[in-house]
């Protein structure tokens, strides 16, 4: 006898008005705009807010101010939704919590005013379950005045009692949750401005606060909000403040290039990089980050992600390449202070790493990697330095940049106005010899 064969059910097919022209899928929350598109508030506010978008994606008119203010709910339209899908057994959506308003955020805050552990841990989690319902509730607790104030203070306590070492580290601490909290809160450069311009000293507070995490908190996440905050905020900053950061802070970066990879994601430390770029230009920050060592710690970065080897890192990846990039950009920066070319010229691989780097990354690598050869040469040139440039392979790397050319015009004319300048004492080397037909005069 024959197993009786089941034809399977018909696929339910969904009315097109039910579909959110975005994300393509049944609406949970539909909301209307001024151009008269209905979408789902998710999908239009990451449209909106995420990717920045000031049109209707359907139309392409200009959005309103109330589009952006608050979107109006299609009460209408969902409630059929909601009717069709019991109709057709289909698991309803839930009816959407109404968004939290900066009434209830303050009244959150508030609540943990009276500084014991239980009421600010219980704060920080219920700030969290809001910013967790949707982006509109982000943005709303990110605006409010006085929350960042708050989780800040919850962080800087921690740091102040020291009850963030390895022993009593845990995952549900209120310290390393507000850390967390804000990180998720992605703070506009409007918050990051207001903040650090508090002349009550929370904008202080906020930079030497995540300065102090890196330095000094053992877990690995905390130390990864705390760098992409920081540029962050480094990035809102003005120039005065970049001119005034503190020693704990530019310690603080350096200690994440010095452990390198193997203590933080490939991604913190080229965060790290890009803050120390950042920083170096404005006042004596050159020499206050050579002084916290990081001139070892960008050689020994350059050599481990492998940008001698012509790979794009330690595996061939593109980002270990992007990372030497940097590493390049920054000792070019050091090296516009005689500390910084010091440093350089004092470690055993500074000025065999530069000239691997001159010819092994890209344009902007390269060009970085000679500028800061270039600096060496014209204020650090002592015979025994001049030696050295010959014996690890920075003249024939020079001679390669004036014969190829392929870097680009500035730094071939940067490695040919090296060449003249000590053509004297490089010229007479028998190393030399197969390329004195092309050298310089």
């Amino acid at each position: 006898m024959e197993t009786e064969r089941r034809t399977p059910p018909a696929p339910v097919e969904v009315p097109k008005f039910f579909v959110c022209p975005i994300s393509l899928e049944v609406m949970r929350d539909p909301v209307t705009l001024s151009s008269g598109i209905t979408y789902d508030r998710d999908s239009i506010e990451r449209w909106m807010f995420t990717d920045g978008h000031g049109d209707c994606p359907v139309t392409k008119l200009p959005l309103g101010a109330g589009d952006l203010r608050d979107p109006t709910p299609n009460h209408t339209l969902r409630r059929l939704i909601q009717a069709w899908c019991a109709s057709h057994a289909v698991e309803r959506f839930p009816t959407p919590r109404p968004p939290v308003d900066a009434d209830r955020v303050a009244a959150v805050v508030a609540r943990a005013g009276g500084g014991r552990r239980e009421e600010v841990t219980a704060a920080v989690r219920e700030l969290a379950d809001i910013v967790g319902e949707s982006d509109r509730n982000r943005r709303c607790v990110e605006g409010s005045p006085g929350v960042v104030e708050f989780l800040v203070s919850v962080v800087k306590k921690a740091d102040k009692s020291q009850q963030m070492d390895s022993a009593k580290e845990t995952s549900s601490a209120p310290e390393e949750a507000a850390l967390n909290l804000l990180h998720s809160l992605k703070l506009s450069e409007e918050t990051l401005k207001r903040v650090l311009a508090d002349n009550t000293g929370s904008g202080d507070d906020y930079l030497d606060t995540l300065a102090s995490v890196l330095r000094r908190w053992p877990s690995y996440w905390s130390r990864t909000y705390a760098i992409h905050l920081l540029k962050s905020a480094l990035a809102a900053a003005p120039p005065s403040r970049l001119a005034t950061a503190s020693t704990e802070l530019i310690e603080g970066v350096v200690n994440v290039v010095s452990r390198g990879t193997t203590a933080l994601s490939p991604k913190a430390v080229k965060v790290a990089l890009h803050v120390i770029c950042r920083l170096c230009p404005w006042g004596r920050n050159r020499i206050r980050v050579v002084e916290a060592g990081a001139v070892p710690a960008l050689v020994s970065l350059l050599l481990n992600e492998g940008c001698c080897c012509g790979g794009g890192g330690v595996n061939g990846t593109t980002g270990g390449k992007r990372t030497c990039e940097l590493a390049a950009v920054a000792v070019d920066h050091l090296c516009g202070c005689a500390e910084g070319r010091q440093e350089v010229v004092a470690h055993p691989a500074g000025l065999a790493v530069l000239a691997r780097a001159a010819t092994r990354l890209s344009p902007a690598g390269v060009e970085s990697a000679v500028r800061a050869l270039h600096a060496v040469a014209k204020h650090s040139a002592t015979p025994a330095v001049l030696q050295e440039m010959l014996a690890v392979g920075v003249v024939g790397r020079l001679l390669f940049l004036v014969q190829a050319g392929a870097a680009g015009e500035r730094p071939r004319e940067r490695a040919r106005e090296m060449l003249k300048m000590h053509a004297r004492v490089w010229r007479g080397s028998p190393c030399l010899a197969s390329y004195l037909a092309s050298y310089p005069c």
